[in-house]
């Protein structure tokens, strides 16, 4: 073996606080990215098992989670979160061999998403209705209850935080989960599921594990009344779609072209490390929100482009357990031959390739899925790497010197999930802000904020997350009318 051992073996899918195996047997194996080595084998869960979950997840939710006094709730999800923070260096740990992605960037998945669970903890007793009186002897007021079975579908760039984070405010607001963990980076889904017991009730949490069948058994099944999805913006509609025929509520949280616009009063250097920052690389630009397209204006295009070049080709590429290493590799095979054909087309349409765009040199990193972190220049609007979400480490330079027709042009697509503005001019910067259309803006800055609402526009996404506004959305309004 040449990466860490996990001392990690999978027991099954865990529903009802019990472990099993999937009803038909059906298994899947879970590869280390970086390696190709064979980390262990999960239950594929099939449309039987789907079915066990949730019913045992609502037979929780009607036995005591959906009656709990809210702050016993949050007593139970201060609990866990206490327990997750104690396994911080193993569930990073996990993630980073399973994923791909460097381990302290996953370490701080753990951080985050412990501060999350405690964050939405301490709201349980803001989930308040409205009163108002139509008359003496009458009282008109409204409560806000859960719904019951939330169905919760993760992808593989955050897998334990995504997994862990995204139930908190369902879990909160009172109901009951079913989690699907990624099928290319499951292992830390099950390993919550572990750390679950003994600390919440059985059933309140179940996790299954499985592909883009199991995904939609959880959708489709009728006690689920509530989803939450973070994932392409194919897969969006599949479930929008899905979930329509129930006429059920849901989160979509989906894909992003995002731009960062840089005028021409910035500095190259800043904004090329801003460039490069947004664009995620200790995942390997496998994240939603990356600032893929980088539009300079034109009077900095050659210092920013020589700063952006040198930012990039500066990034450690390697084993990502490694501390000095910054970029892993792309989650799987299939992603990497994805990425691969975008990085073909760049080159066939005409865009100038400045670095990267095939494997590192490094030949002790020959039997991973890496591919060194790239840069084209020359973009045009038209070019698939300028239109298509690539979800790795690929940036695409696009030149503008007119404002309006920029703001057309960084508008243009169906994408609005974030945008990145560099400019030492405020009043450009909150016109800026107004009219691009993203649903989460940076000025001079980068980063996620717990309690700022992150969601995109368009075809980026439905909902809000990590706020105030998520916790109401997993509970729905019951009227009420009393007369004495």
């Amino acid at each position: 073996m040449i990466g860490p051992q996990l001392g990690f073996t999978p027991r099954g899918l865990y529903i009802g606080g019990e472990w099993s195996e999937a009803v038909d047997g059906s298994r899947m194996e879970t590869t280390n990215p970086s390696t190709g080595e064979h980390l262990g084998e999960v239950p594929l869960a099939g449309e039987a098992d789907v079915d066990r979950a949730v019913r045992a997840a609502r037979a929780a939710f009607e036995r005591d989670w959906g009656r709990m006094p809210a702050r016993e709730r949050a007593g139970h999800l201060e609990a866990l979160a206490d327990r997750l923070h104690a396994h911080r260096d193993e569930l990073g740990l996990m993630d980073c061999v399973d994923s791909g992605n460097a381990l302290a960037g996953m370490v701080g998945d753990v951080d985050w998403t412990v501060e999350t669970l405690r964050y939405f903890a301490g709201l349980v007793t803001e989930i308040k209705g409205e009163t108002s009186s139509q008359g003496a002897r009458h009282m008109n007021f409204t409560r806000r209850q859960p719904y019951g079975v939330v169905a919760k579908i993760n992808p593989f760039n955050h897998p334990f935080r995504f997994c862990a984070e995204k139930a908190a405010a369902a879990l909160a607001a009172g109901n009951t989960v079913v989690v699907k963990g990624p099928e290319q980076a499951p292992l830390s889904s099950l390993r919550f599921a572990e750390l679950c017991e003994g600390v919440m009730p059985p059933g309140v949490i179940n996790v299954v594990t499985g592909g883009g069948a199991t995904g939609s058994a959880m959708v489709r099944h009728p006690l689920v009344e509530r989803i939450g999805f973070v994932g392409s913006v194919e897969t969006g509609r599949i479930i929008a779609r899905e979930a329509a025929e129930g006429l059920k509520e849901v989160t979509l949280e989906l894909g992003g072209k995002n731009p960062i616009i840089i005028f021409p009063d910035a500095d190259p250097a800043k904004a090329a490390k801003a460039a490069v920052k947004g664009m995620n690389m200790n995942r390997q630009g496998q994240s939603c929100s990356s600032t893929s397209r980088v539009f300079v204006h034109e009077s900095l295009h050659d210092a920013v482009v020589e700063a952006l070049v040198a930012e990039v080709e500066a990034l450690p590429v390697g084993f990502p357990w490694l501390a000095d290493k910054e970029v892993g590799p792309i989650v799987s095979k299939r992603q990497l031959d994805r990425v691969m054909e975008f990085v073909d087309a760049g080159r066939r349409e005409g865009a100038r390739l400045l670095t990267g765009g095939g494997p590192p040199d490094d030949p002790e990193l020959a039997n991973g899925h890496f591919l060194a972190p790239t840069v084209f220049d020359a973009v045009d609007d038209s070019m698939r790497i300028a239109r298509e979400e690539i979800f790795g480490p690929v940036m695409s330079v696009l030149t503008w010197s007119d404002y309006e027709a920029m703001l057309e042009r960084a508008n243009g697509l169906v994408y609005g999930l974030t945008a990145s503005i560099v400019t030492n001019d405020l009043d450009r910067a909150m016109e800026t802000a107004d009219r691009v259309e993203a649903g989460y803006v940076w000025i001079n800055s980068s980063g996620r904020y717990l309690g700022a609402p992150y969601g995109g526009w368009k075809h980026s996404g439905i909902g809000r997350e990590e706020c105030f506004e998520e916790l109401m959305s997993y509970t729905r309004v019951k009227n009420v009318n009393l007369r004495w």
